[in-house]
């Protein structure tokens, strides 16, 4: 790999993973929508290509010359309205794959998520074999579902795709998931689901980087490969332990998972309900991934453990 494009690069991961490449001799150009984006993707060592997943023509002339392609770009929140996600998401991986063919991109590696199997039910211990949800539980897992299935389709001869699906990423500069819970915390509307007493796996973002750069030099054209940290953990501990290490107690108080999910039926009209469907297939019940297939064919390690990533999180509140 010599010249690599990034989406999402100015995101938790994408930084990430920028900063990772450009350490490896990588030369990194990524997508920046904004002065903003495009100021984070050059500290991180990135050249800017300015424009949206919306401009095919900025990212295929952004593309030129590039081997690899990371496309960790989607709509992430768990609320909005569906024609948002499907403008970004699935429209937006359809742009970039398109873009990345005309340039002449040789490999495609899409930053997926577990939550493509998510129908409401517990998953449990579920490999790459388990069938994408029939009836995904809220625009979020929809829309990831329709945009790897693009992706997968997408893989041809000179042009190979790869997914992978890391499970609850997490780490020190989060700036999705725990400020979502910590926001919810403040405000006094967070509750356990169910007690919170159940497994899960999880992903420290440094993971995620580790098997985004193996998928792009040993991923089967094709295949979808689950990334976690190693064994699951029960939820309510780990995420109690993450809080602490920025100073945050998520409390005692719980609901039952019946209620959480009545509720999120009952609102799901409204523009910010208390609580949604992806959210409680997601962080209300066992959610657990086996990522052997990663760790046979591509060597994956999850070389971050979890106790050097809560580690990580105190330090950098230390030094904050």
């Amino acid at each position: 790999m010599k010249r690599a494009f990034v989406t999402g690069g100015s995101g938790f991961v994408g930084k990430r993973l920028i900063a990772a490449l450009v350490a490896r001799g990588v030369e990194v150009r990524a997508l920046a929508r904004s002065d903003a984006a495009a100021q984070a993707v050059r500290g991180c060592g990135a050249e800017p290509v300015r424009g949206d997943l919306g401009d095919r023509e900025a990212m295929q002339a952004g593309m030129a010359g590039c081997d690899t392609v990371f496309h960790a770009a989607a709509y992430v929140d768990d609320h909005g309205k569906l024609a948002e996600f499907m403008r970004v998401t699935v429209d937006g991986t359809a742009h970039t794959l398109a873009a990345a063919r005309a340039a002449g991109v040789s490999r495609f590696v899409h930053v997926g998520t577990e939550a493509v199997l998510a129908d409401g039910h517990p998953i449990v211990r579920a490999d790459e074999t388990r069938p994408l949800a029939a009836r995904p539980a809220g625009p979020y897992p929809l829309t990831k579902g329709l945009a790897e299935r693009a992706v997968v389709a997408a893989n041809a001869p000179g042009f190979a795709t790869v997914v992978i699906r890391p499970r609850f990423i997490w780490g020190a500069g989060d700036t999705n998931l725990t400020p979502k819970i910590i926001a919810a915390v403040t405000s006094g509307k967070f509750a356990w689901i169910g007690g919170g007493h159940y497994l899960t796996s999880t992903c420290h973002v440094a993971n995620v980087v580790e098997g985004a750069l193996l998928a792009a030099e040993k991923g089967r054209p094709g295949e979808v490969y689950f990334l976690t940290d190693g064994e699951p953990v029960d939820f309510r501990e780990f995420l109690t332990a993450m809080l602490a290490t920025v100073g945050v107690d998520a409390g005692t108080r719980s609901v039952p998972r019946w209620v959480a999910k009545a509720a999120a039926a009952l609102t799901s009209w409204m523009e910010r309900p208390p609580v949604t469907r992806t959210a409680v297939a997601l962080m209300g019940g066992e959610v657990t991934v086996v990522d052997a297939k990663a760790r046979t064919e591509l060597g994956y390690a999850s070389t971050v453990t979890r106790e050097a990533g809560l580690a990580e999180m105190r330090a950098a509140r230390q030094s904050a």
